[in-house]
């Protein structure tokens, strides 16, 4: 018996030839490859490390908006982090994965199915010759079981379903992690915007207060005889042509506050008492940016294309699970009575039990080609995943350099904004004299506003490079593991319809 045993199962496994009676012992009883986790290239160390201005320190970034020290932004990110729908539309994407492994793992027992029902027969399909003996044509029949039906899982199907239901479950919540890390960089990277135009649009109406100061001296020169018109219109032009950017300022403005809006989950509104006026968030002499290897285990996106490659190497063992036979045990449990009163007698009941056995043999020309299929998919995974890894890579040292750049340009900026001011000081002065003409003065004055335009702009570029650092990085999406609340914290899935809510005072 032992060696007729044997001899089926090896004949099952020269049918199938995926998998070797070694391998597949090895592999806990289940055909198919068992999960490895891919290689992928990183650097040993960032492009700018020697940078004084770079720490390869290990990063703490769980609340890396804080180093900003802003709590307008900090209200802020508590608020989107609560309301925003992006957000809880990633929450229930992890309840779904959730829902398909309890699915998954279901199917490892046995299957159950209940009847109970009447139904009135007809004796019209019996011989006639038998008819004459009938005495009622019709005839109720009584009917209450269950089947059960239960495919023991030889090949490891099921099992490796369970595993691709995890690796689905796991991909989920990194894509819920990444959706938390994008916010919170756009949340950042929008309110820098915001501050960065009022203070250009501050500055814009500065510098047209003093091209109006500038305006009134030549036209009162002009009404002296001491100059032509000349000089009142070109006072004119450059006064009209500063006032004419602020219109276009504030559309930038406005649409980034609707942004900022959707971010936070309610319709768009006016956010200026609720924002008031604000510097730019100054960025910290120094960012911390660990090792480009840590990318591998922070970045929620890289671990989503990981769980992923894990999730499809599971369904190359499902198709190879396919090859093989199917074998189960089926059971019935039955009454069945023409009388109600009769239906749960002795006489009623009837019921049986014994195996299954399926095999899809004659369709192994399109079984092997879904194997095919599935590797190809695993191969297109593994891909995928070192492309993201060096995707990753180049956009944290993007925004490293755009960081260190930014600082730069800032540095240069401001000292030719003072010498700007200086020079627009003195050539007010010396036209008011009759030293030099209007020419030289608009020429300073306009000067002066671009450099301070150049100066706003390299400043929110500076913070905005370190934004998007930490974006690159993976940062934030720790910080939703900082409470008990679980993987989805309540807040963020509220029943549907959930209510949204209004935007509360900003600093509480």
């Amino acid at each position: 018996m032992r060696r007729a045993f044997a001899l089926f199962f090896v004949v099952l496994f020269a049918a199938g030839g995926c998998v070797s009676p070694g391998e597949y012992f090895r592999n806990g009883l289940k055909v198919g490859p068992n999960y490895c986790p891919p290689q992928a290239a990183t650097a040993k160390d960032w492009i700018d490390a020697a940078d004084s201005h770079v720490s390869s320190a290990p990063a703490d970034l769980a609340r890396w908006w804080s180093i900003f020290h802003d709590p307008k932004l900090d209200a802020l990110i508590q608020t989107a982090v609560r309301q925003n729908l992006t957000l809880r539309e990633a929450g229930y994407r992890v309840l779904q994965a959730r829902a398909a492994r309890a699915i998954a793992a279901g199917n490892l027992f046995p299957q159950q199915q209940d009847a109970f029902g009447s139904q009135a027969r007809t004796a019209a399909g019996i011989a006639a010759a038998n008819t004459q003996f009938l005495t009622e044509r019709f005839y109720d029949q009584w009917d209450a079981g269950f089947n059960l039906a239960w495919e023991l899982d030889f090949w490891g199907r099921f099992r490796r379903a369970i595993e691709a239901a995890d690796a689905d479950l796991d991909a989920r919540v990194a894509d819920y992690d990444q959706a938390l890390v994008t916010l919170l960089a756009d949340i950042a990277a929008t309110y820098v915007e915001i501050r960065t135009l009022q203070q250009r649009i501050e500055l814009i109406r500065e510098n047209v207060k003093l091209q109006r100061e500038t305006y009134i001296i030549a036209d009162a020169r002009f009404r002296g005889g001491q100059v032509s018109e000349l000089d009142v219109d070109q006072a004119t032009s450059t006064l009209a042509q500063n006032e004419a950017r602020v219109p276009r300022l504030e559309l930038q403005l406005r649409e980034a506050s609707n942004r900022l809006c959707v971010l936070l989950g309610v319709p768009p509104a006016d956010l200026r008492a609720m924002l008031g006026e604000g510097p730019i968030p100054a960025a910290p002499a120094e960012v911390v940016v660990g090792v480009p290897a840590d990318l591998l285990r922070r970045r929620p996106d890289v671990r989503r294309a990981e769980r992923e490659i894990q999730a499809q190497s599971a369904r190359v063992g499902i198709a190879a699970a396919e090859l093989y036979p199917h074998i189960g045990i089926n059971g019935t449990l039955d009454y069945s009575a023409q009388n109600f009163d009769d239906l749960f007698g002795n006489r009623a009941f009837q019921g049986g039990i014994g195996p299954s056995f399926r095999w899809n043999i004659l369709n192994y020309g399109r079984l092997l080609n879904n194997i095919r299929l599935q590797d190809a998919k695993l191969a297109e995974r593994i891909v995928s995943y070192q492309n993201r890894v060096l995707q990753a890579n180049a956009e944290a040292e993007n925004g490293i350099a755009r960081f260190l750049r930014g600082r730069q340009r800032t540095q240069w900026l401001d000292r030719s904004v003072v010498a700007s001011r200086k020079a627009a000081k003195i050539a007010v002065a010396q036209y008011k004299g009759g030293l030099i003409d209007f020419n030289w003065v608009a020429i300073v004055e306009q000067n002066l506003v671009n450099q301070q335009e150049l100066l706003a702009q390299a400043q929110g570029d500076t913070t905005l490079g370190l934004v998007e650092t930490y974006r690159a990085l993976g940062g934030g999406w720790q910080s939703a593991y900082e409470s008990s609340a679980g993987v989805v914290p309540a807040s963020v899935m509220e029943p549907i319809p959930a209510p949204i809510e209004r935007l509360p005072p900003v600093g509480l």
